[in-house]
């Protein structure tokens, strides 16, 4: 007799199949939703972010006149910015901070037809901050010290904005025809080439001050160099640029100016060297007016006792004379 067929147990047995590959669905797509938030996780932190921020308690001021800015209180709003940024930094997440001006952003929704009184303007303004190249990368930085470094950014990004255009505006020879921004660029190139091979090895800080019409034009470079010859100073970041061009732009328009040297060497205690922009060119200071420069109350013209260990120096011949007129 043929056996019995037991549904019973045959329906069981399906039924913990049908279970089992159920569950193992589930979990295969428990699984695969896992792997793409862990990846869609990995991919933010690849993607750099970038927050406008009011620095100034004035420009935090004129952002409240606006209904959609919620905060109240610029020292709140900064605690607030903090945290935010520790937050990003917690998750792996670059983010640059750039400052917010409220008149550049006002006129920005104006060009773009944006309503300035909404979130998506500000966003869109703010994205706009990410490609000036005035950003600072927070780098786990609390605020207070973020916000002077930031400020200090804005006005190297402005001074050197402002020093290239009047490098563009200069025009031509008129003996020549040369483009005198273009010369003034590539003789303040040189010009600083033969103040690092003058200066030798150390650590060397450099200021250049250039008056125009409307500002008083500042780059301040720190370089250092080795004991070999061939080998370029280093510097960071474009501070060699920002230098080039505003010490450019005082040799272009060809009125006053100065340039300060200070190097520290190991073996010898700091010397000072300097020089004056005057009619197109870099002049050597002799150490008497080295001397006067830096032992003189800029603002009130009173003598101030001289740096001990600080040798007073004449400069050196760094720029042959100017071709333009």
């Amino acid at each position: 007799m043929p056996p019995k067929n037991d549904s019973t147990g045959t329906n069981s047995t399906a039924r913990t199949s049908r279970t089992a590959r159920t569950a193992s669905t589930t979990r295969t797509a428990r699984t695969a939703r896992n792997s793409g938030t862990d990846r869609r996780r990995r991919l933010r932190r690849e993607v750099p972010g970038t927050i406008g921020l009011l620095a100034d308690a004035g420009d935090f001021a004129a952002m409240r006149e606006y209904r959609s800015f919620v905060f109240d209180d610029h020292q709140d709003y900064l605690r607030h910015v903090d945290g935010l940024l520790r937050s990003l930094a917690a998750q792996g997440i670059h983010t640059t901070v750039a400052l917010f001006d409220p008149e550049e952003y006002a006129e920005y929704a104006a060009e773009h037809g944006l309503d300035p009184d909404t979130v998506e303007a500000r966003t869109l303004f703010t994205a706009e901050l990410a490609g000036t190249g005035a950003g600072v990368p927070h780098a786990g930085r609390p605020i207070d010290e973020l916000v002077p470094l930031l400020v200090d950014e804005a006005v190297r990004q402005a001074t050197w904005e402002y020093a290239t255009a009047l490098l563009a505006g200069a025009g031509t020879c008129a003996d020549c025809g040369e483009d005198i921004g273009h010369a003034s660029f590539e003789r303040a190139t040189a010009a600083l080439r033969r103040l690092m091979a003058g200066a030798g090895p150390g650590r060397h800080h450099l200021v250049c001050s250039v008056p125009t019409e409307t500002e008083q034009l500042v780059a301040v470079l720190h370089a250092e160099t080795g004991t070999d010859p061939g080998e370029p100073p280093r510097m960071e970041g474009r501070d060699g640029l920002d230098f080039v061009t505003v010490l450019a732009a005082g040799l272009a328009l060809g009125g006053p100016g100065g340039l300060v040297l200070r190097s520290t060497t190991e073996d010898h205690g700091d010397r000072v060297h300097g020089w004056r922009l005057d009619r197109g060119r870099l002049a050597v200071l002799p150490a008497a007016a080295v001397f006067n420069a830096y032992c003189t109350d800029a603002d009130t013209g009173e003598p101030v006792a001289p740096e001990p260990g600080v040798e007073y120096c004449p400069g050196y011949e760094v720029d042959g004379p100017g071709p333009h007129h």
